[in-house]
Order: structure tokens, then C-alpha cells, then sequence
């Protein structure tokens, strides 16, 4: 899961409290009921309240409703004043805070983890105290991160307290991985994707596809399905993609059809188009080293455990290619017959389209230099290391780029909490299991999970499928991607290496499963969180969907990828 905060200026979906994930509307609610607001209240105005000739009005009035808001709204960080009437009304007026500080039970039972292992699991000779110790203090933050006694950069930083506390780490140890390339480069992709919502350029390359491929509902599935798959790997994050861009045109499309949340209209078409557009996510996360934040995460990991791809980006993208690609061809299909939308045919998609592209008009300045500064990106990801450029230099120049030209400001980059709470727990997870290989506790692991297997003399082809199912199905019990590969991916790589499973296998493959099990549940992953959240699928049909695409997945990347990766020399 990649955890996402995110504007959306074209998104009013509202999502469950309950969501892992939230897309955060930059809004605050009133203080004062009585006096008048410093600055005026912005109330949004239907599509034929737009400033157009009276005859164009008129006709706009008495034609179909569009599908979508044909122009954006505007991406204004301004907050309004309000006026205080008097302290009574004040006071009546704020809600009761809800209690702080960390839940009780997750508390006591994630610090018990660390306790237990610590002091009553007996230390194995071939491992130090201090390697110990820290192994608690591991299994203790990765418990706090699936159960969730404070949020989950605040638990991060308990953690990597307490290791420097214990004089377990020292403090530049402790912090080493904060100047971690891949980290920072993860930040930087954040701020990329809200670019692409804020000029709206998402948005226009979706819509250009609804126009050339709307007119049935496969059709507009399968142009959204590309749509993404061509945004991806210069929009790095799963989540911002489903919640700026998708969504809001998923809504709209279905609400136009009288597909509604919550109904039994929503088979029309809505529940479709959902299902579609989750399950066909996550092989385009996988098809692109730079189209989720995990991706980069899992390299990272596995160059730790002396794992090294040459080329990651290009390397990636030709393993993942031809997988990805018949199941991104197949996924929109395989749904329309087992999950069928009532409604077949959407004539009207494309002429409907055409309009809020002619509403929204020309490809605007800061659109121009979006896809400028995003084709310079990805070329040097590309052919960087050619070049002598490292990934996260290439991304820090198109950001330096964004802000030089006024396509982001520095507000934008500050608001982006998502951004600066990944950094602050990914680097704390990366720091101690970099740590951890270091102390020698994963090289003992991996020596034990190696003498379990050959007593059971497994092959290593097997004991590939057994490990890489058990990392995937394993993920009903994570609430993010991200979150399941700092808890298990080194693990789970040391097991296969230990196999003997060759390494760059091994790391690709568990990196693609790290994509494709986003669509399990409701909880998954962001993207996940943000389709479920818009109320047009059934939580039974999430996870009956979930599996079965699953298994479908599965089998055509098995099947596909293993005559593609025998062709590529992977092993």
C-alpha cells in the first residue's frame, strides 16, 4: 500500500474514517455560526452555471448531463478567516477532542512482542546480544505497524528511539538511512504526482482516452486501463493516481449511466469500472520501476542483501513487459464475463468527452512543462547510469525544474505530508533491517529456513513457488504494501537466496508480487482504500473479486513469465 495523502482538485468522493488511506480535502470547518467569514466561502457552481452565452446556456440546460465536471476545479491552497462572535460560541461550536496518545491494547501488545523475544526466546549462540536485541526491537516496530497503536511514523520513531535509548544502535547508525538515495527519491516521487493533479494534465490524458475509446463499456475500460499504464511511470504512486485522476472520472461516467454508490444501480456500471480499474492497477505498478514507491524500496532491500541489478529501470521494465502487458489485456475482459456491468454500450462517452476536452481548451503552460520536465525524468532514469546520472539526481533536477518554473511552489511540497512521513518510516525500517544483515540475523534466518528446506529436498523451482505464494497470501494480514515490504521482504529474499534461488529473480519477482496483491482486500493498499471507499462495490465482492484475480494473475505471470524470464537469462 502505498499510505497517500493527497488534494485531489477533481475528486468529492468521501471516504471512510476507517480507511487506512484518506485523501485530505484542504478545507477546515467553520468556528462561528453567526458572523460573516473574512474571506467569502467558496460554493461550488453546477456545469450550467458556466459563463457562456445565453443560447450556449440554454443548450447546455436542455442537453444530457456530462459525464464529468468538464473543467477542473481550481487548486487554491487558501485557507478563509472566519470570525469569532464570542467565547460561548466558540465553545459550543468546536467539537470535543477525541482522546490522544497511543490505543491501549496494540500498545501492550506490540511492545510484548519485543519483551518476549528479548528476554524469554533464547538467544542462539551464533548471534550477538546487540543483534538480538535489535531483532526485538525490529519485531516490536513491525507489530506496531500492523496493529497500530499511534500512526505509523510516530511508532517508527518509538522505535528508533528506543534503539539508541538501549545503546542497541549508535545515534549515526541509527539515522544513516535518512540520506538514503532510494528514500529520497521516493519523497521526490510524491511531489511529481501532485503536479500531475494540480495543472490537471492526468486528468486531460484520461479524457483523451474515454474520447477514443468510450463507446462501449469494455472500450472505456480498457482506455482507462492504458491511460494509467501510460501515467504510471511518471506518476510514482498507485494511490494518487486512483484518487486524482481515476476516480473522479470513474464517479462521474457512472452517475451520467444512473450508476449510484450504494444502490442497486451501481451494477450498471460503477461496480465494473471499479473492479476494472483496481485489479488492471496493479500491473501497471509492476510494469514500471518508478510507478509505485515500493518498487524503489524493494531494490533497496535487496541491494542490502548484495542483490544488484544492473540497469534497474530498463532491467525491470523487460522482465515485467510481456506479463504485465497480457494481463493488463486481459483483466478488463476476464471481468466484463465474471463480473459483468449491466449496462453494455456508453454512446455518448465520446461526444461527452470532446466537450469538457473543448471546455477545458488548449494544453496550458504548466501542462507543457509537466510533460517536458517528466519526459527528461524518465529518459534520464532510463539511460542514466549510462550517463554517470543516479536515479535520485535525475528526479531532483525535474523537481528543481517544477519549482523554478512555478509549476509547483514550495507550499505544495511542504503540504504533502505523505511525503515527509515516508521518509520518516521507511528510512527507520531500511536503517534496521540494513542493520540487521549487518548483526548477522538475517544470514543466521536464512541458514535456518535453508537446513528446514533440505529436509524436505525441495528443488529450488519449488521452493520458489512455495515462498512467493506464502509473501503474497501472507498480505490479508497487512494494511500496506509498503508496510509488508519493510516487514518481509528481506526475509522473504534471504529465504529464496538460501534456496538457492537465483538473486535477481528472487528480488524481481518478489517485488512484482509486492504490486499485485494492492487488489486482496479493501485494506490492501491505497488505491484499494480510495475505489472501495466510493461506495459502488460490495465488501463480499472485494474479496471474492480479490481472489479470483488473484488466482488469474498468478497464473498468467507463472505461465508467461516463466518463458520470458528463461529468455531474458534470469535463470
Amino acid at each position: 500500500m502505498e499510505t497517500f495523502a493527497l488534494y485531489s482538485p477533481s475528486s468529492t468522493t468521501p471516504f471512510p474514517p476507517s480507511s487506512r488511506i484518506s485523501l485530505h480535502l484542504r478545507s477546515r470547518p467553520f468556528i462561528s455560526k453567526s458572523q460573516p467569514s473574512i474571506s467569502p466561502k467558496f460554493t461550488p457552481r453546477p456545469i450550467s452555471a458556466l459563463r457562456s452565452p445565453p443560447s450556449s446556456r440554454l443548450s447546455i440546460l436542455n442537453s444530457k448531463p456530462f459525464l464529468f465536471n468538464p473543467l477542473p476545479k481550481p487548486y487554491n491552497t487558501h485557507k478563509p478567516i472566519h470570525a469569532l462572535s464570542s467565547s460561548s460560541d466558540t465553545k459550543d461550536s468546536i467539537p470535543e477532542s477525541k482522546p490522544q496518545g497511543a490505543k491501549l491494547l496494540p500498545l501492550i501488545i506490540s511492545v510484548s512482542v519485543g519483551l518476549i523475544v528479548r528476554f524469554f526466546v533464547p538467544k542462539p549462540p551464533e548471534v550477538s546480544t546487540q543483534a538480538w536485541q535489535l531483532l526485538a526491537i525490529f519485531l516490536s516496530t513491525i507489530a506496531g505497524l500492523v496493529l497500530s497503536p499511534l500512526p505509523v511514523g510516530a511508532w517508527a520513531f518509538l522505535g528508533l528511539t528506543t534503539s539508541v535509548v538501549t545503546q542497541t544502535l549508535t545515534f549515526s547508525t541509527a539515522f544513516g538511512a535518512f540520506t538514503n538515495e532510494v528514500i529520497w527519491l521516493i519523497v521526490i516521487s510524491f511531489f511529481f504526482a501532485r503536479g500531475f493533479v494540480k495543472t490537471g494534465l492526468g486528468d486531460r490524458i484520461a479524457t483523451y482516452f474515454v474520447k477514443w475509446l468510450g463507446k462501449s463499456t469494455l472500450g472505456l475500460s480498457y482506455g482507462l486501463t492504458i491511460s494509467e499504464a501510460l501515467i504510471a511511470p511518471a506518476m510514482p504512486s498507485t494511490t494518487a493516481r486512483a484518487g486524482g485522476v481515476f476516480l473522479p472520472i470513474i464517479k462521474s461516467l457512472s452517475l451520467s449511466a444512473g450508476s449510484k454508490p450504494g444502490d442497486a444501480s451501481a451494477k450498471k456500471l460503477g461496480s465494473y469500472l471499479i473492479q476494472s480499474q483496481l485489479q488492471s492497477a496493479g500491473n501497471s505498478s509492476a510494469l514500471f520501476l518508478t510507478a509505485a514507491a515500493q518498487n524503489l524500496l524493494c531494490l533497496k532491500l535487496a541491494q542490502e542483501l548484495g542483490v544488484i541489478i544492473a540497469s534497474p529501470w530498463v532491467s525491470w521494465f523487460k522482465a515485467a513487459s510481456l506479463p504485465a502487458f497480457v494481463s493488463l489485456l486481459a483483466t478488463p475482459f476476464v471481468l466484463y464475463k465474471i463480473y459483468p456491468p449491466e449496462t453494455k454500450d456508453t454512446p455518448d462517452a465520446p461526444a461527452m468527452a470532446t466537450k469538457k476536452l473543448e471546455l477545458m481548451g488548449p494544453v496550458k503552460r504548466n501542462e507543457w512543462v509537466m510533460v517536458g520536465t517528466m519526459l527528461l525524468a524518465v529518459s534520464l532514469w532510463v539511460f542514466g547510469e549510462a550517463l554517470g546520472m543516479a536515479s535520485v539526481v535525475a528526479a531532483m533536477l525535474g523537481l528543481s525544474i517544477l519549482l523554478l518554473l512555478g509549476v509547483l511552489d514550495w507550499d505544495d511540497c511542504l503540504s504533502e505530508k505523505s511525503a515527509w512521513d515516508t521518509l520518516a518510516w521507511f528510512a527507520v525500517l531500511v536503517g534496521m533491517a540494513g542493520q540487521l544483515t549487518n548483526l548477522g540475523i538475517v544470514p543466521w534466518m536464512s541458514l535456518c529456513v535453508a537446513k528446514s528446506l533440505e529436509s524436505f529436498s525441495l528443488s529450488w523451482p519449488v521452493a520458489f513457488g512455495v515462498l512467493q505464494a506464502s509473501y503474497f497470501f501472507i498480505h490479508y494480514l497487512f494494511a500496506s504494501q509498503t508496510g509488508h515490504v519493510g516487514a518481509l521482504y528481506s526475509a522473504f529474499l534471504a529465504m529464496h537466496l538460501a534456496s538457492g534461488v537465483p538473486g535477481v529473480l528472487a528480488a524481481l519477482a518478489l517485488a512484482y508480487n509486492t504490486n499485485l496483491f494492492g487488489a486482496l482486500t479493501h485494506y490492501s493498499s491505497g488505491q484499494a482504500a480510495v475505489y472501495y471507499g466510493a461506495g459502488y462495490v460490495e465488501l463480499p465482492d472485494v474479496f471474492k473479486m480479490g481472489f479470483i484475480m488473484a488466482c488469474i494473475n498468478a497464473v498468467i505471470w507463472v505461465v508467461v513469465g516463466t518463458f520470458w524470464w528463461k529468455f531474458l537469462g534470469l535463470y
